[in-house]
């Protein structure tokens, strides 16, 4: 026996590749029009190009596939209804970083029994997003694994860094390589300095060590990624999203050499973390819009068919449909209500 490796490993179980994975469930010629289609119009909200904002909105995480389906048809006929001033981007959030421990989400554990069936979790997750892909409607999700993207990322539109792995050096030279625009959050701390900094590392080439479609351990070299941006989030439960907060925000993004773009995060310790109080937060960065800020070029939400979260129970037949069972989220109405009110109000604004 080896006494000097894998003195803490269990078990060792090969995954698929992703080249098998990706075989098995193939992108379609509509899920890669929605997908080019949604990351160029990001693109041209960052450039200045679309006048429109982008909302990332849909639950905290994913664990049920069939209420997950159920919203993303309500939020595409919503999305019809305001693209002319709004670009929806549903949250697709498949893990969850844990600040000690707890369900990490549903690629990881999809059966929510601590079964840990990952290769299922893969494969549930991309025939998920395939899905949402070919209804037309783009997705967003949080980067946290770095060898997930080789899986999943030809069906994301918009990639997340949470507040956990922004100063996080695999999670910026992983993002340097992302074809998605990537959102930075600010440190759990309430500090944007760090996710100015993961901008900056981003937009810059990085070779690292990583996998490639076959599954072969290989250096990843990157050109880049220029389209990294600012997502303010609050922290230590103090907002950020105030006019002052965003004009200082705006300020040292300039100072750091990079456009001003900034997305609020109404969830988390911008809205105190009182889930009912987002839509707050959502119509203060609203009236700073339409006073004539442009540096916030877009929301994101938690929200989902019921209102507040639930824990996971012993017995999964208990759990209550359409309800997270992470961070508390407002409702389906709640949020139709939300952007509708912010379609009707930025209305005047489309097209400058």
């Amino acid at each position: 026996m080896d006494k000097l490796t894998n003195i803490n490993v269990v078990e060792q179980q090969l995954m698929p590749t992703p080249a098998e994975v990706r075989a098995r469930l193939p992108l379609t010629p509509a899920a890669e029009r929605t997908v080019l289609e949604g990351r160029i119009a990001v693109q041209a909200i960052l450039d200045r190009r679309d006048a429109r904002r982008f909302v990332v909105v849909g639950p905290c995480s994913i664990h049920d596939l069939e209420a997950a389906r159920d919203y993303a048809h309500r939020l595409r006929a919503l999305a019809r209804e305001v693209e002319d001033t709004l670009l929806i981007i549903m949250r697709v959030y498949f893990e969850k970083p844990r600040t000690s421990t707890g369900w990490k989400g549903f690629i990881n554990d999809p059966r929510m029994d601590d079964s840990f069936h990952i290769e299922e979790g893969v494969f549930k997750a991309r025939e998920l997003l395939l899905e949402l892909a070919e209804m037309g409607l783009p997705a967003g999700t949080e980067a946290l694994d770095p060898i997930m993207p080789q899986y999943l990322h030809d069906l994301i539109t918009w990639t997340a860094i949470g507040a956990r792995t922004t100063e996080s050096q695999t999670h910026r030279e992983m993002s340097s390589g992302l074809s998605t625009s990537v959102g930075f959050k600010n440190g759990t701390d309430g500090g944007i300095e760090v996710a100015i900094n993961a901008i900056k590392s981003a937009a810059r080439p990085h070779s690292f060590l990583g996998i490639n479609l076959q599954g072969q351990s290989a250096v990843i070299r990157t050109r880049g990624n220029g389209y990294g941006h600012l997502v303010l989030r609050g922290g230590h439960e103090r907002p950020n999203y105030d006019s002052v907060a965003v004009a200082l925000s705006g300020e040292a993004l300039t100072k750091a050499g990079l456009p001003q773009n900034i997305v609020v995060d109404c969830s988390h310790a911008n809205c105190s973390k009182k889930f009912e109080l987002q839509g707050l937060v959502l119509e203060n960065c609203v009236n700073q819009m339409l006073e004539g800020n442009r540096s916030i070029v877009g929301l994101m939400l938690e929200s989902n068919i019921e209102a507040g979260n639930q824990s996971i129970p012993q017995d999964l037949s208990q759990l209550r449909y359409g309800v997270s069972v992470t961070d508390p989220c407002i409702d389906w109405p709640t949020t139709e209500s939300l952007l509708r009110a912010m379609h009707h109000k930025l209305m005047p604004l489309a097209g400058r």
